[in-house]
């Protein structure tokens, strides 16, 4: 439940007081305090944007002769690349969508529990399975909104009915805060993933059947999340 705890471990640091070191003589929304929101949007904005061109990069790497290719140079299994990498992108979207409008009367998410379950194993589904109500729990009572998304995808390996795609993107939250005529929405800022999504082929038809986060320490050829997302391998 990755995501959901990094949404709950944001909000702490949003509502912490402040530091016994900051200048009492500082008042707060000065042009300090202006400043720093911009700041911290430019700085995100170029990482964000340098996880796009290492991506894209990877995927050109892959394309002339990386891994997965054919002994000629040619990339293998190009429709099945195609099929892997589109369903890659809906996983990740699917899992990193959610929503208290999506809750029913009993606090369960059935849409989104629907929604994931679609493009999953039945090995996944059960996992997932044991996970999602803490998700639910969370969004109901923290008012999370998290959707994501992705910028891009490529095959590390593939044969005829098993591959791992690497995938990165961000996840956007919001959550409500406060109660009443005070309440309001407050926005984060996207929270960069890398995940490898493995998958594999059930009655003719591709599915999911694990994740993981990319940690920085395994080397350029990885690509996207904690994510956003969910525990390693088995939620959002």
């Amino acid at each position: 439940m990755s995501v959901l705890s990094d949404s709950a471990r944001r909000d702490d640091v949003a509502t912490a007081p402040a530091s016994p070191g900051a200048d009492p003589g500082t008042e707060p929304g000065g042009p300090a305090d202006l400043r720093r929101p911009q700041r911290r949007r430019t700085l995100l904005a170029a990482a964000l944007a340098l996880v796009a061109v290492v991506c894209v990069a990877l995927m050109a790497w892959m394309s002339s002769g990386g891994r997965g290719s054919g002994a000629d140079g040619a990339l293998s299994l190009p429709e099945e690349r195609e099929q892997v990498m589109g369903l890659t992108s809906q996983f990740v979207k699917r899992l990193g969508t959610y929503s208290p409008e999506m809750l029913d009367d009993s606090g369960q998410m059935p849409a989104y529990r629907e929604q994931v379950r679609e493009v999953i194993t039945p090995k996944f589904t059960a996992d997932f399975d044991q996970e999602v109500a803490t998700a639910e729990q969370l969004v109901a009572q923290g008012g999370i909104t998290r959707s994501a998304d992705v910028f891009a995808t490529a095959v590390s390996s593939i044969d005829d009915d098993s591959a791992r795609v690497l995938v990165a993107g961000a996840f956007t939250d919001s959550y409500r805060q406060g109660e009443g005529d005070e309440a309001r929405v407050v926005d984060q800022e996207p929270l960069p993933f890398r995940f490898t999504v493995d998958l594999v082929v059930i009655e003719g038809e591709w599915l999911v059947d694990d994740f993981s986060p990319v940690s920085s320490g395994e080397g350029q050829g990885q690509a996207p999340g904690t994510a956003p997302a969910p525990g390693e391998g088995s939620t959002p």
